[in-house]
């Protein structure tokens, strides 16, 4: 039995805490996130506040997914540079918008989990197709938060 083959749903396991742990400094950073998205000038086309939970569940669960298919089938390579790279940006994201009220400086980092994210689904379409198709609704809802986060920069 290989190493990968033994290790496979324990390795799930870690993707999902390693993820997790993004979620979790997020929330602990922004316990009053609520608060301060009720508080902002928002464009007609924000969503509400109640919908940012359940979109972000469904994205960890498949960027973690997503990791654990590639670490699966070629275990960890360089691939996983940019995907640590868009995860800790990701983490970062959350403190600098509702913690600090950085708008700009958020948006900075929301432009670079973007060009991270795109990084890692070329590198993992290589590696596992799946795996980088899993990663492009994460895309998609972090290219509409970056226009969001920008029109919130821009209006307060």
């Amino acid at each position: 039995m290989s190493t990968l083959t033994r290790y496979r749903w324990p390795a799930l396991l870690v993707f999902a805490l390693a993820v997790a742990l993004v979620a979790v400094t997020g929330g602990l950073a922004a316990s009053n996130a609520g608060a301060v998205y009720a508080r902002l000038d928002l464009p007609s086309w924000a969503p509400p506040q109640w919908l940012f939970g359940p979109v972000w569940t469904v994205l960890y669960a498949l960027i973690a997914i997503s990791g654990w298919l590639v670490w699966q089938s070629r275990g960890l390579d360089r691939s996983f540079t940019p995907y640590v790279v868009q995860l800790v940006l990701n983490a970062l994201w959350t403190p600098l918008f509702f913690g600090a009220g950085l708008f700009g400086a958020a948006f900075a980092d929301i432009t670079l989990l973007w060009v991270a994210i795109v990084v890692t689904i070329v590198m993992f379409l290589r590696r596992h197709r799946v795996a980088g198709w899993l990663l492009v609704p994460y895309l998609l809802w972090v290219t509409f938060a970056a226009a969001l986060n920008l029109s919130i920069w821009l209006a307060n």
